[in-house]
């Protein structure tokens, strides 16, 4: 597969567009603005990773890894996997061209109605659903949105385990295979020149697919933006935005070990239009740096930070087989596929009340930590675990799956029969960033003892229970670690509002100029989960791309530019 990205020698001093991210909002603007002729620069903090080089072992995984905490950092500063460490949250996310697609669980799902009829989005975000769901349709077209087929023989145990606990619980009504983006059918060029396999149920789609089968925006929108001509350049780190007259001063600093200082003295680059799309950790910070640096914004800047109700939680050594770890560097096994990431949900949110519900996921966990993984679930389940078998038979059964595990590995006994829960719910998205020693961090107290958290504990113990498992909640909800939360779906921090006393930007993304009044910077964008005001209750990334996608119909429509939809494929 042909690389994306270009030496940092041939960047040019100004652009009319440029991009700072390449999670779903960065690549879709590239998409859209190099489609509409403009000269079209895209920055990325990460590196470019093929299919073929993302980590399938331990050691490996490890050197992809960062960790930032209050009083330290670890790894290097281009790691796929970016850990952020709070007292009341980690937040997990990715980084490298293709940001969060190249290690999420690839699900489309859109929210529920009543979600968007939340006066806390912008009325003309509410008075457009006509426009919104245009975007929604055109991202289900470009990231190829599908489920597991039905005819898929055998369906993953993992799937078949999800579906026997709802409906052993009664919730059989509420399964349903969830929309993906993996491919299942291609073997050869896609819709836009990229070369793709079929997934063959690998299970590795959180530490990146080398197998070409699933979705990342390396294999769409970013391929697109190229084709029509954006310049991507990689390990290039952002620093602050500055306000000259009618353009923008991007000042950044070179990446190209990884191990650099961020604050070394910056380059910069001059443009018409800025768009940042770092993530809801990456964009935040830029903005609130840009404010230090004298551009006035919001006193929202910060707020309003949610983790979108994530937990994880684990049925552990159940009598029902799961299957749930990836391969890792073993082979792929056709008779018995771990399957997609996430390929099926128990779907309990609320149309009738949007801060209510939830959504429950099957995951499957990496190969790369098959034997780390087990033994954090094999711990916490002996130190907080609930068990649903009582009787003495049930208990040997058990006992006789964890020596078999001892002795045979992770692929087998205890471990094999380990479901992972995902679920998303409603927090109430009252976390605050800031930066500290000019880094983001995030204070949130007591983030896990709100209530939707023991609604959702009670939710997976019945689920569990019908399995005959351990219940066994995420090692860092514990009193050990005073309820601290896990999300890799982080929101917030530079929301949507009617103006700048209720929120960062308008409904189309564009930065409020202070902190009372609706006047904007013209030219200036935010585009990602930053401007998102509220817990979706699902996988956020395709509501995301929708609202990027919109934003780009109005940046074109009020300069006069113009692009199209269709498809040129290009190899």
């Amino acid at each position: 597969m042909k690389r994306l990205s270009l030496p940092i020698s041939a960047l040019k001093p100004a652009y009319d567009v440029v991009v700072i991210g390449s999670g779903y909002g960065g690549s879709i603007t590239a998409s859209r603005m190099a489609r509409a002729g403009k000269k079209v620069c895209l920055f990325e903090r990460g590196r470019e990773i093929l299919p073929g080089e993302y980590p399938n072992e331990f050691k490996e995984s490890s050197a992809e890894t960062q960790i930032d905490t209050p009083k330290l950092q670890l790894g290097k500063k281009t790691g796929m996997f970016d850990v952020r460490v709070n007292p009341d949250i980690t937040v997990i996310k990715g980084c490298g061209l293709g940001g969060g697609s190249l290690i999420n669980a690839n699900v489309g799902l859109e929210p529920e109605e009543n979600v968007f009829a939340d006066p806390c989005w912008p009325a003309a975000l509410r008075d457009d659903a006509v426009t919104l769901q245009k975007a929604f349709s055109t991202v289900h077209d470009m990231l190829r949105t599908t489920t597991l087929p039905v005819t898929a023989s055998p369906l993953p145990a993992k799937t078949l385990s999800l579906k026997t606990a709802a409906e052993k619980t009664g919730l059989g009504d509420h399964w349903k295979l969830a929309p993906i983006y993996v491919n299942f059918d291609i073997n050869g060029p896609n819709h836009v020149g990229v070369e793709q396999q079929p997934c063959n149920g690998c299970g590795d789609c959180c530490s990146g697919c080398n197998y070409s089968a699933k979705n990342t925006l390396i294999m769409n929108y970013l391929p697109d933006a190229a084709n029509h001509g954006a310049e991507i350049y990689t390990q290039v780190n952002v620093r602050y935005v500055e306000k000259l007259d009618d353009q923008w001063k991007v000042h950044y600093n070179l990446l190209t070990t990884g191990q650099e200082k961020l604050d070394a003295p910056t380059s910069f680059i001059l443009a018409e239009v800025v768009v940042l799309a770092g993530g809801t950790l990456g964009s935040t910070e830029i903005l609130l740096r840009s404010k230090q640096n004298g551009l006035p914004s919001s006193d929202l800047t910060g707020a309003h930070f949610t983790g979108n109700g994530d937990f994880l939680a684990f049925a552990y050594n159940s009598d029902v087989r799961a299957n749930a770890i990836g391969m890792g560097k073993k082979l792929p096994d056709a008779n018995d596929p771990v399957g997609p990431g996430m390929s099926s949900v128990i779907d309990l949110r609320d149309p009738t009340d949007s801060r209510q519900g939830m959504l429950i996921a099957d995951g499957a966990a990496p190969g790369m930590l098959a034997k780390v993984f087990y033994g954090m679930v094999s711990l916490a389940s002996k130190l907080e675990g609930v068990p649903t078998h009582t009787d003495l038979g049930g208990w040997v059964k058990k006992r006789k799956r964890e020596l078999d595990t001892g002795l045979r590995g992770p692929y087998h006994g205890s471990a094999n029969h380990t479901l992972v829960y995902l679920c998303m719910s409603n927090d109430d998205g009252n976390g605050k960033m800031a930066l500290e020693d000019d880094r983001i961090r995030v204070v949130w107290p007591d983030a896990g003892k709100q209530p939707i958290y023991g609604k959702v504990n009670d939710q997976l113990l019945a689920l569990t229970k019908t399995l005959g498992g351990v219940y066994t909640k995420n090692p860092a909800w514990t009193k050990l670690f005073s309820s601290s939360l896990v999300s890799v779906h982080p929101l917030g921090g530079c929301i949507m509002g009617e103006d700048a006393s209720m929120g960062v930007v308008n409904d189309k993304g564009q930065v409020f100029t202070g902190t009372t009044g609706n006047a904007v910077y013209p030219g200036l964008y935010i585009s990602d989960g930053a401007i998102i005001p509220r817990p979706l209750s699902v996988n956020p990334s395709l509501t995301i791309s929708a609202l990027a996608e919109r934003s780009c119909i109005y940046m074109a429509r009020e300069r006069g530019w113009s692009f199209n939809y269709d498809f040129a494929a290009t190899p």
